[in-house]
């Protein structure tokens, strides 16, 4: 069952990145190109936490990865806001 509901957070965050990106091709706003970048790492985040728990559960420990790329998603979400505050 919980393989099930990771590989669904994964689908979600891939189709919020995927629409995310579509809405900043036809606009070219740099906050949706910033939120499209943030669901890129947490879609990172979340393929890696399918693949430590389900997959991989014994052999590999990605918890620093997984750390890694959540944490790069919301960095570049927060820079994105900061730099885009006028």
């Amino acid at each position: 069952m919980k393989s099930a509901v990771y590989l669904l957070c994964f689908a979600a965050s891939l189709l919020c990145m995927v629409l995310l990106l579509r809405s900043w091709l036809r606009s070219r706003s740099r906050l949706l190109l910033w939120s499209t970048l943030c669901f890129v790492g947490l879609a990172v985040n979340n393929l890696l936490l399918f693949i430590d728990v389900v997959v991989l559960p014994t052999q590999v420990d990605l918890l620093p990865l997984r750390q890694f790329s959540a944490m790069a998603g919301v960095g570049v979400l927060l820079y994105g806001f900061i730099w885009d505050a006028e």
